[in-house]
């Protein structure tokens, strides 16, 4: 302390009356649930601009001297990187994707499922081999009810913005979806080229999204996350 946001405040120009939220331990949903708080914010100040900054350290779990399967695959799959989301209230005119609503949830009993424990030699991983299980089991279910609820289905997902958690992951993913047509190409394109950033991969894919993407004006898009609780974070975009 004090954290990040606070550090760079003077060098990029914040004023100083800026409200600062410190996220911390969300992982590689923080990505999803940060945006999903920051509209949170915008609704009720719909003056308001804010930004989301995500920066992740995960080359700081690496233990030398650890030979666990965990350890070696978190060690060639997660990554060090960074992002951020500018976002503005429904006061300001703006260009890009609106978000309409967002849902989480928290499963029981799954808390050792990912994460990390500190101890002497620092921060240890913690990968359990059940997390495609978990996203098999919830995540169709999840997402399905989330889109029910703005009486959407999966075909209407013009965009899907999904967090490249791992291979596994992502075949898990897609079977529990039955995503067959390339839903996840960018997804699996961001893993491949920088691998897990842990929460600011998702945004990366956002960004790619917007660069590579075209979906039609007014069309529904979603913005999906898995991590350590373990939990997941889904958030509805309107194109």
């Amino acid at each position: 302390m004090p954290s990040i946001e606070a550090r760079i405040a003077t060098e990029i120009g914040l004023r100083p009356d800026v409200r600062r939220v410190p996220l911390f331990g969300l992982g590689c949903v923080a990505g999803a649930s940060g945006l999903a708080r920051l509209h949170d914010l915008l609704r009720g100040d719909p003056k308001a601009v804010g930004v989301l900054l995500s920066v992740e350290l995960c080359s700081l779990t690496v233990q030398r001297d650890d030979p666990s399967t965990a350890n070696l695959v978190a060690s060639g799959l997660f990554g060090d990187g960074a992002a951020a989301v500018v976002a503005v209230g429904d006061e300001h005119p703006a260009w890009g994707p609106t978000v309409v609503d967002s849902r989480a949830h928290l499963y029981p009993d799954t808390q050792r499922a990912m994460g990390w424990d500190i101890g002497g030699s620092g921060l240890k991983i913690v990968l359990g081999a059940e997390v495609p299980d978990l996203v098999t089991e919830f995540l169709g279910e999840d997402v399905r009810q989330f889109l029910k609820a703005h009486d959407l289905d999966v075909g209407d997902v013009t965009a899907w913005v999904a967090h490249p958690g791992g291979p596994k992951v992502l075949d898990a993913m897609q079977e529990a979806l039955d995503l067959t047509g390339g839903e996840l190409d960018l997804t699996w394109r961001s893993l491949d080229r920088i691998g897990n950033l842990s929460s600011s991969s998702v945004l990366h894919v956002l960004r790619d999204t917007l660069d590579q993407r075209d979906p039609a004006p007014g069309s529904p898009g979603l913005l999906l996350a898995m991590g350590p609780g373990f939990c997941s974070e889904l958030v509805l975009l309107r194109w």
